[in-house]
């Protein structure tokens, strides 16, 4: 068990998150068009995947606009915004915010994603939601880099996310 905090509160965290050398554990996630997809989907590219509570808050929405924006300069890369969203709701967020580069992902039908990812809030108000975190993937879906958020409401390292891309 891992833990983190929420607003200096701790909560845990169950599971392990991958860690750089590691293959990526398997995953089935639903997408904003109700289909189900594995990592097979993306053979072959590189994948960010940026794990959130919600988009419907602040650092969650600010992460994803980041992570669109940092996108579009990323050769042969996909960014998977993954959280316990319903995917109606991902796909009018990022409709509404113009966010055209990143793919959204909804562990609502596999929720399984979360412990075998080490993203599985538990013991709190927030069980069912994943906790903030970034795992990057090399093209054979090994991990070179990864990030829990040890503190729920920051963001991410984005510039230690894509160090590991621009290398």
């Amino acid at each position: 068990m891992q833990q983190i905090t929420r607003a200096g509160e701790p909560m845990d965290v169950a599971g392990s998150l991958p860690t750089p050398g590691q293959v990526a554990p398997a995953m089935t996630l639903t997408n904003s068009e109700l289909q189900d997809v594995t990592l097979a989907s993306y053979q072959g590219k590189r994948k960010v995947l940026n794990i959130i509570p919600s988009v419907d808050t602040p650092t969650c929405a600010m992460s994803t606009r980041q992570f669109n924006a940092l996108a579009s300069k990323l050769e042969n890369t996909v960014v998977l915004v993954v959280s316990a969203d319903l995917p109606f709701a991902a796909k009018r967020f990022c409709g509404a915010e113009g966010l055209d580069e990143v793919e959204t992902l909804s562990t609502f039908r596999h929720r399984e994603f979360q412990e075998a990812w080490g993203v599985a809030l538990c013991n709190s108000a927030m069980e069912g939601l994943c906790a903030r975190a970034v795992v990057v993937l090399d093209a054979d879906n090994r991990v070179i880099h990864s990030e829990l958020v040890s503190e729920l409401k920051n963001e991410p390292d984005y510039d230690a996310a894509l160090a590991v891309l621009n290398a």
